[in-house]
């Protein structure tokens, strides 16, 4: 859909991200008001009985459902009023996202003991809907699945089709990244590139794996981004001129670049080591390849 232009990806997001959080609101607020005693018993499972070492490798893993976040910012140049909505919009989806993320799993925890949920596998969440809504409630938690995996899939190609496109711009990559397409203005190679890698990745089967590895990779980016703002804050050059302040700073990205280099160490080792292994690819790349690109356009 990516390849049709922005325009179209943006009214596919709507509709699909309407449908997913109508059928989570439903969901969330049926099971909550139950677990509440409100309309029936309280949920009589422990909460975190193993403790919450389970939880941090837990979030380690799921790290990756949270990188939507990142994503608008590859497309800035078509956001209206980028100073204004960027940060906005960054900032909201994460505390969105969060909320429904720890509301579902607060409710997971408290419905179904950790041995029950942990024998149903990947579909747990619909069993938890079946247990408040009936089989209707499973179906619908069902498709709601299929729509976020639509919704997540377009936008994770969307972005990393603009990013490899930006980062080819500026020769830091082959230029071919760069060609667009001449009907809809969209960087098809580019889009083509990471949809296949992304299809080929999938078909392997080991999806636990690929969100961990994405995840490795994300937490190190957000740590050293974080880094980053801190030493640009510090040195204060003349051309960085930001028209958005961080809250909170320093202690904000301090303990953000702390949090996202100490979650790595929870992952498993064949993570750490696909993780450590492409970073190293992608370092060697850059001595190698982009090492004395200047750069056409900075803050």
């Amino acid at each position: 859909m990516s390849v049709f232009g922005t325009e179209n990806t943006e009214s596919l997001q709507n509709v699909v991200v309407g449908l997913l959080l109508a059928i989570l609101v439903v969901f969330l607020s049926v099971s909550g008001i139950r677990l509440l005693g409100v309309t029936g018993d309280q949920g009589a499972a422990t909460f975190a009985p193993a403790g919450y070492g389970p939880i941090i490798s837990t979030t380690a893993l799921v790290f990756t459902s949270y990188l939507g976040f990142a994503q608008i910012a590859t497309v800035a140049e078509d956001i209206v009023e980028p100073d204004r909505n960027l940060p906005l919009s960054m900032v909201g989806s994460v505390i969105v996202v969060g909320v429904f993320y720890i509301v579902t799993m607060v409710i997971a925890g408290y419905t179904f003991e950790p041995d029950v949920i942990g024998s149903m596998g990947e579909t747990a969440i619909v069993e938890v809907a079946r247990e408040y809504l009936g089989a209707t409630g499973a179906v619908a938690i069902l498709i709601g699945g299929l729509l976020a995996t639509l919704s997540s899939a377009n936008a994770s190609i969307l972005s990393a089709s603009r990013a490899l496109y930006g980062i080819s711009s500026d020769a830091l990559v082959p230029s071919a990244a760069a060609r667009v397409n001449r009907s809809y203005g969209t960087p098809h190679f580019a889009l083509g590139f990471v949809g296949g890698t992304t299809i080929l990745l999938v078909a392997f089967g080991r999806t636990e794996v690929l969100a961990e590895v994405a995840s490795f990779l994300h937490l190190i980016l957000y740590g050293l981004i974080c880094v980053a703002l801190i030493a640009l804050r510090q040195r204060d050059p003349d051309w960085y001129t930001p028209s958005f302040r961080c809250p909170g700073y320093p202690v904000v990205p301090a303990v953000g670049g702390t949090a996202s280099f100490a979650l790595v160490f929870f992952m498993q080792p064949l993570s750490q080591l696909l993780g450590v292994a492409i970073s190293i690819v992608a370092v060697g790349w850059y001595l190698v390849y982009a090492r004395d690109v200047e750069l056409k356009n900075q803050l």
